[in-house]
């Protein structure tokens, strides 16, 4: 590459994080609604025309910001679960799920973003999908691993859910039971929800511990998908097998 490209390949990745961070400023005061192409370009001093080079439109440069903060939330959760990747199941899970709401109440609008209120208008582009799944393919890791060795206990399904079990199954995870799948869903839209009830309010005058109260709560989430390990203190431990 020659000077001058690698010059312009430089000033071009700069000037994208310009728009990118103004943009994320843009979120924190008015929200992903009013994110306008031609404020952002206002504020950075550059023509409108001169923005659209390096994001055509609006949701071009929604999706940007959305795959950046799945992104970030992706890698926060993984360098936590790797600091403990050598303990048991459920501190692991745990571990995760601590990462996931430390990451919501540091980037509150990058969280509100991916989970809040959808953007009027915007529909996410399929490019948006694998990093939306990290945290969700980190945690059914946990469970795999789990299941492959110590065993996992099986949560119950009634009979009118298997068909959906098994079709979820498929879809996300074949080599686990369908019964543990459908845990693992409902334990992934809990882990949100508890998340969001936080960062948005719903736990004000109700909750006043918050840490204990959600570690507890994602403990319990990882026992309700089959984690149950009498002897799992966390520190590598495995329980006997449960189930399978």
């Amino acid at each position: 590459m020659s000077t001058a490209r690698g010059a312009r390949a430089r000033a071009r990745i700069e000037v994208t994080a310009a728009i990118k961070d103004e943009a994320r400023r843009q979120l924190a005061e008015d929200g992903a609604a009013k994110l306008s192409l031609r404020a952002v370009a206002r504020e950075l001093g550059m023509v409108s025309s001169a923005l659209y080079r390096y994001f055509p439109s609006r949701d071009d440069l929604l999706t940007a910001l959305i795959i950046d903060a799945y992104d970030s939330l992706g890698a926060a959760a993984e360098a936590a679960h790797a600091k403990v990747a050598d303990t048991g199941p459920i501190h692991r899970w745990t571990a995760v799920c601590e990462a996931v709401r430390e990451w919501a109440l540091g980037y509150p609008h990058e969280y509100a973003l991916i989970y809040g209120s959808p953007v009027p208008g915007y529909t996410a582009p399929d490019t948006t999908v694998p990093p939306a799944s990290r945290v969700a393919l980190l945690l059914i890791g946990i469970v795999r691993d789990a299941h492959q060795g110590a065993g996992v206990a099986l949560p119950p399904l009634p009979a009118e859910l298997g068909p959906e079990a098994r079709r979820l199954a498929d879809d996300l995870a074949p080599d686990l039971p369908p019964a543990v799948v459908t845990a693992l869903v409902a334990a992934w839209a809990q882990l949100y929800g508890l998340v969001s009830f936080e960062l948005f309010g719903q736990f004000n005058r109700v909750v006043e511990d918050r840490a204990t109260f959600f570690r507890h709560a994602v403990d319990r989430l990882g026992h309700g998908v089959g984690l149950v390990f009498p002897q799992d203190t966390g520190t590598g431990g495995r329980g006997g097998r449960a189930g399978s």
